[in-house]
């Protein structure tokens, strides 16, 4: 399967209509095709290092995108952007899409973005032709609604060339869709949380009214037999096939299952939306509660017990907090990178220990949250009953590039960006306390305004 992979990774590579590249978090070349070295006009040797927007520019006139680009690599989020540019030798414009998403390591940090670049001047050129082919039938219209009255039979010539119009536009159409289906699949994955909203607003705005008619059913059919005590034989007998003391009995108990299901996905949904909500330029008030909950959510497959451990516990004590004015994305990718380092470390730890010991003093991660005396900062507590560290780790974890994990498993930045997040962009401290054999806690601390950095 790996070399099927690689087979079609390096079959992609190898297209001349197909731009890749890999670039850093600065937007600097880290590796790029052939094609897109013959686009840009320079040899590889010379695009790595630049930035992949100068290189562009080149080829287009301008690059409006530039600062929307050099944002979404910032904020570690996929992009996608078109640009014209004048093909050499040709008086026509040429259209690319140029998509990036970023790739993470192991630990979930992004230190890496893919670029893809595919042609689409075809679909602009079929966009320009619709609208066209638009134009000329509310024309054609126009001019047969004028003449409705005087030319019967022009008007039917003329409703066919209409229908005929019709039938290409729709073509068009459909071409346009299944052209973009590809490069919209990364987009579906991030709206998920989104799209749940619609069935299960549908769903749980039904289910109260569904239920209300089945008690009116089951007294209409109370009455029923109030009213007609010898029922007839073929009634009695389907009502014995359906057993209907069992439905009545289980059909309310059906229904409130499905209105547990549906509180679940409501509940899934806005965990998803909160933890991966996108930063504005400015910070914004946010739930520090609904955050943490939201990323021990998306952490929720690695909590769970597996053939070498029991569950990973979680205890959450949280104290009466105002809403803190942040950055709210960010704030939970800090988070999900401490949750994550505690989870690793019981994970280690759990090598030295069976089962039945973990069973019995099993792994815990406790959450605790208060306000400070002064009222002016929120403190986040983390803390687990792992193997702890020694001073000299301690001093070195928000250290880049340091990690004490094996070679290949981590990059050692999940730390420092979380520090620098919680330091530099909120005027907050990010501080550990631990000791060999006695777990380790990580404590946040953030100021509730942002206004007076």
């Amino acid at each position: 399967m790996v070399k099927f992979s690689m087979v079609i990774a390096q079959a992609l590579a190898d297209r001349e209509d197909l731009l890749m590249a890999l670039i850093d978090r600065a937007g600097r070349f880290l590796w790029a095709n052939q094609a897109f070295s013959l686009h840009s006009k320079q040899s590889l040797e010379e695009m790595i290092g630049q930035k992949f927007f100068q290189i562009l520019s080149l080829n287009a006139q301008h690059l409006p995108q530039k600062t929307y680009i050099q944002e979404q690599l910032i904020k570690g989020e996929s992009f996608k952007f078109e640009f014209a540019y004048q093909q050499e030798g040709l008086l026509t414009q040429a259209w690319l899409l140029m998509d990036g998403q970023p790739i993470c390591d192991s630990e979930g940090i992004i230190s890496q973005y893919s670029l893809l670049a595919t042609d689409i001047t075809l679909r602009k050129q079929a966009e320009l032709d619709l609208q066209e082919a638009k134009r000329l039938l509310e024309h054609s219209n126009q001019a047969l609604e004028a003449r409705v009255q005087q030319r019967t039979s022009a008007l039917v010539h003329e409703k066919e060339r209409a229908e005929q119009a019709f039938q290409q536009l729709q073509q068009m159409q459909l071409q346009l869709i299944q052209n973009e289906k590809m490069s919209a699949l990364g987009n579906l994955v991030a709206g998920i949380a989104h799209e749940i909203n619609n069935p299960v607003g549908f769903l749980a705005g039904n289910l109260q009214p569904a239920r209300d008619y089945v008690q009116d059913l089951f007294g209409l059919i109370d009455l029923y037999q109030e009213k007609y005590p010898t029922t007839d034989p073929d009634i009695s007998a389907e009502m014995e096939a359906i057993d209907l003391d069992y439905l009545r009995e289980d059909l309310p108990k059906l229904i409130g299952s499905m209105q547990e299901g549906v509180n679940r996905l409501k509940h899934i949904s806005t965990s998803l939306r909160i933890f991966s909500r996108t930063d504005s330029d400015r910070p914004v008030p946010f739930n520090i509660h609904e955050g943490l909950d939201s990323t021990l959510l998306i952490l929720k497959h690695r909590l769970k017990a597996n053939e070498s451990r029991p569950d990973i516990e979680v205890i959450k004590e949280y104290g009466g907090l105002p809403t803190v004015e942040c950055y709210a994305g960010q704030l939970n990718q800090v988070f999900l990178n401490l949750l994550a380092n505690a989870i690793e470390a019981l994970e280690e730890s759990q090598q030295q220990c069976s089962f039945e010991g973990l069973r019995a003093n099993p792994h815990r991660i406790e959450i605790r949250t208060r306000l400070s005396e002064n009222e002016q900062q929120v403190l986040i507590y983390i803390a687990d009953n792992g193997p702890g560290m020694t001073a000299e780790v301690q001093a070195s974890i928000f250290d880049q590039s340091f990690t004490t994990k094996a070679v290949g498993t981590g990059t050692g930045l999940g730390l420092a960006i979380a520090r620098q997040i919680v330091v530099e962009k909120h005027g907050g401290n990010l501080y550990c306390c631990s000791q060999p054999g006695q777990g380790a806690e990580f404590v946040i601390e953030l100021p509730t305004s942002l206004t007076d950095l």
